[in-house]
């Protein structure tokens, strides 16, 4: 089976990056969440010189996406949603009507259609529902 190298690469260098600014986010009394994302960004803004094609870069989106789902799901406790469902519903269908509302401007203000904004939001609501979903669960 062929492999490549390059992708391991990536990911090494993107574990080092996050374990070192998490550390430092912890050090500054900030959720271990800002680090990851620094180094996320470090990682897609610089990398992809490096080691990276956009074929790679597509497919470590991916599984950081499946990885912090899988995150959310070792942790989701139905009892415990349903002791808060009032204002987890009231709060779940503000934050979507919301980041979509956001979705919509931005893609009005970059030329794009209102079916392109609406997904764009959807994808915002989600994304920021799981970014809310850990720092939440990192305070109890």
């Amino acid at each position: 089976m062929p492999h490549d190298v390059s992708i391991i690469a990536t990911f090494a260098v993107g574990f080092v990056l996050a374990f070192i600014f998490a550390w430092i986010a912890t050090r500054l009394r900030l959720p271990p969440l800002v680090g990851y994302l620094v180094a996320g960004v470090l990682i897609g803004r610089y990398a992809a010189d490096m080691v990276a094609t956009s074929q790679i870069a597509g497919q470590l989106a991916d599984i950081g996406v499946i990885l912090l789902m899988f995150g959310v799901g070792l942790h989701f406790s139905v009892a415990d949603l349903m002791a808060v469902r009032r204002i987890v519903v009231v709060g779940a269908v503000v934050q979507i009507a919301i980041a979509t509302g956001v979705g919509i401007v931005l893609a009005k203000y970059w030329g794009w259609t209102l079916g392109a904004g609406m997904i764009l939001g959807l994808c915002l609501s989600v994304a920021s529902t799981v970014v809310v979903l850990k720092g939440v669960e990192e305070r109890n």
